[in-house]
């Protein structure tokens, strides 16, 4: 696998962009392979069926006549909306494109085509994926109103990094970053981290397992039997039931104030 990851790497980090149209659906083909992912589906001339392909077509509400027909870049239904942009590197020279041109084509002052690995230092390339994240949001409210909001919604710079929002309430509204700040952003590079394919891949084909809401119901579940087992074997031990209950009530409070700074952390394990 890190073999497949490192030529996935050096195929797609040495380009120099700027020709969004003609490579994001290789890119993330590609990409497909590298995760063991099955490709999208051929797109049929009626949408009804286009569940997972490329250039989605939702229709635009039009006060003046026949609605507008916009394309989703990568769409995955119950799971996903992607747009995608690919940004450009032309070493020193200005500014070229910006976020509604034609190739969506930005240069970075200063940078060399060798430095090309995180972008996200520049402004213009912050307001680029800015603008395709409202983009994405637009297509979500697009959807035919038998498909539900996914959970998902990814903003891909071809060849440099995706960034990952999502909704679990599924209402269509806002999406966040998603995991945190710190990862919400996959570059290239993090390919490399079996956590981070293994994430991508959950939102491909399970996106609800990554709802934090089910982590946290499953946890408090364990939690809970454990509790019931440790009271139920002092209680067989001789204990009252007020005292066990007593206890153990002190017992949580005290992770509780380990966990929120308000005790010094694992004091409880040193008693």
């Amino acid at each position: 696998m890190q073999s497949a990851v490192e030529t996935f790497i050096r195929r797609w980090q040495g380009q120099e962009g700027g020709q969004e149209r003609a490579n994001y659906a290789l890119f993330l083909t590609e990409l497909c392979d590298l995760l063991g992912l099955p490709h999208a589906q051929p797109a049929a001339a009626s949408t009804e069926g286009n569940d997972y392909v490329f250039e989605r077509v939702v229709r635009e509400p039009n006060r003046e006549g026949a609605p507008t027909r916009r394309r989703i870049d990568l769409y995955k239904r119950d799971c996903f909306v992607l747009e995608a942009k690919q940004s450009r590197i032309f070493g020193d020279k200005s500014l070229r494109g910006t976020a509604g041109s034609a190739e969506n084509m930005l240069a970075f002052p200063g940078m060399e085509p060798q430095t090309r690995g995180r972008r996200g230092a520049g402004r213009a390339w912050d307001v680029l994926m800015r603008n395709a994240r409202a983009q994405a949001e637009d297509y979500v409210r697009l959807l035919p109103p038998d498909h539900d909001p996914p959970p998902f919604l990814l903003v891909c710079d071809v060849g440099h990094c995706i960034e990952i929002y999502a909704n679990f309430r599924r209402d269509g509204k806002a999406y966040d970053i998603f995991p945190d700040r710190r990862a919400y952003r996959i570059y290239l590079e993090d390919l490399r981290d079996e956590t981070v394919r293994k994430r991508l891949v959950a939102i491909w084909s399970d996106p609800l397992s990554l709802d934090p809401a089910r982590h946290a119901a499953k946890v408090t579940r364990e939690i809970a039997t454990r509790i019931a087992k440790v009271s139920q074997a002092l209680e067989k031990a001789g204990h009252p039931t007020e005292d066990v209950a007593m206890f153990l009530m002190r017992v949580l409070f005290t992770m509780f104030a380990e966990d929120v700074d308000l005790l010094p952390r694992n004091s409880s394990r040193s008693c």
